[in-house]
């Protein structure tokens, strides 16, 4: 299966936790992007795509007009076949919107939320209220969207148990299809950064932040939402299709600056340099990037690592069949040691997380990404 991703890097406002590439809108600048991302999949060959995600940056800081334009660009190029989805912040949906994504095939929302508390919105940076959030998600199904999801997110300084339970219980009152629930994760050179190093005791220790998860993942599932992935959570049928295909080790083109590629064992990821992308993109050359060929044990290891992300896991016979590796052999010390410290557990054909893993995926999934 082959996935498509779309960077939009604009934004109304830049949020203070973000690393990815993201740059303030300017008409200007929006425009020429477009035309930028028209070179670039006019160069793509052809080829049957399965998914396609426009994230970002906020892809509905563009005139809805500009996104119907740019997905009929990417059918034309990828006939998208089963999901198509796109990142909204509340705040920015505009009257009709909504239905001329729909019109245009989009079925999947994605609404960027990270918090109903009006003390935390105004921490992360965002403008949004939670009666926005639920005016778009009325809105969502009115336009005939088939799948709604919310992103939220822990460890927010400032958050407490109470506030991230409030949280957790308005956006299942508001009957989405799939949560996201994200810990903060501090990167570096963003103002996050800077406030940390200033003052670290406002930032969630391990214990605490684990504490939170806990919460959600008990919370969602008494509500009827299947936890499929370490941080998704979703109603029956309603699985971010692209996503786990990600998680699937499968192939998927990125367009757009600093958007990241997976192809016949290649990974490539474009340069973040806006200027580079733009020269490069409407002159018709080839967008400087960043490739590596992951081969034997590197790419076995990277496939283990986003296998075990996934609630089922690494079903060991399909795992053999595509890679030639025996994982309970070739990993034999790393899988021993997780699993006497209960963080992995083996039935007859899967590898997984156990529930105590998942709260140390991170670490359980380095520890394939480095075994020698």
């Amino acid at each position: 299966m082959l996935g498509v991703y779309v960077h939009l890097p604009f934004c109304a406002y830049l949020c203070p936790y973000c690393d990815f590439a993201k740059w303030p809108l300017r008409a200007s600048s929006a425009a020429r992007y477009f035309e930028a991302l028209s070179c670039e999949i006019a160069r793509e060959p052809r080829a049957a795509a399965a998914t396609l995600y426009l994230g970002g940056g906020t892809p509905n800081a563009y005139d809805c007009q500009h996104i119907v334009q740019l997905l009929g660009a990417l059918e034309d190029r990828f006939g998208v076949t089963a999901e198509r989805s796109i990142e909204v912040n509340p705040e920015l949906v505009r009257d009709g919107d909504l239905a001329a994504y729909r019109k245009a095939g989009i079925r999947r929302l994605s609404i960027g939320v990270q918090s109903f508390e009006p003390d935390e919105i105004r921490t992360l940076g965002r403008k949004h209220t939670g009666e926005m959030v639920g005016e778009v998600v009325a809105a969502a199904r009115n336009a005939g969207m088939d799948s709604v999801s919310l992103d939220l997110m822990y460890g927010v300084p400032g958050q407490t148990p109470a506030s991230w339970e409030r949280s957790l219980r308005r956006a299942v009152g508001l009957q989405v299809d799939h949560i996201s629930a994200y810990g903060l994760t501090v990167e570096e050179n963003t103002p996050y950064a800077a406030w940390r190093a200033r003052e670290p005791a406002a930032f969630f220790d391990d214990d605490r932040e684990a504490d939170l998860y806990a919460m959600a993942i008990d919370l969602l599932q008494a509500a009827g939402y299947q936890q499929y992935e370490v941080s998704n959570f979703a109603r029956p049928g309603h699985q971010c299709a692209h996503n786990l295909n990600y998680w699937a080790n499968g192939e998927y083109i990125g367009l757009g600056v600093g958007a990241a590629s997976y192809r016949e064992g290649v990974r490539w990821v474009h340069t973040r340099s806006l200027d580079e992308y733009l020269a490069a993109a409407l002159e018709g050359r080839p967008v400087p990037s960043e490739a590596e060929r992951l081969e034997g044990r590197r790419r076995a290891g990277e496939a283990m690592m986003l296998a075990l992300r996934t609630v089922q896991g690494v079903r060991l016979a399909d795992f053999k069949e595509r890679y030639g590796i025996d994982v309970i052999e070739d990993y034999d010390p790393v899988v021993s040691h997780l699993a006497l410290t209960g963080l992995l557990e083996r039935t007859a054909d899967t590898l997984r997380l156990t529930r105590r893993g998942r709260f140390l995926a991170n670490d359980v999934c380095g520890a394939f990404i480095t075994f020698e």
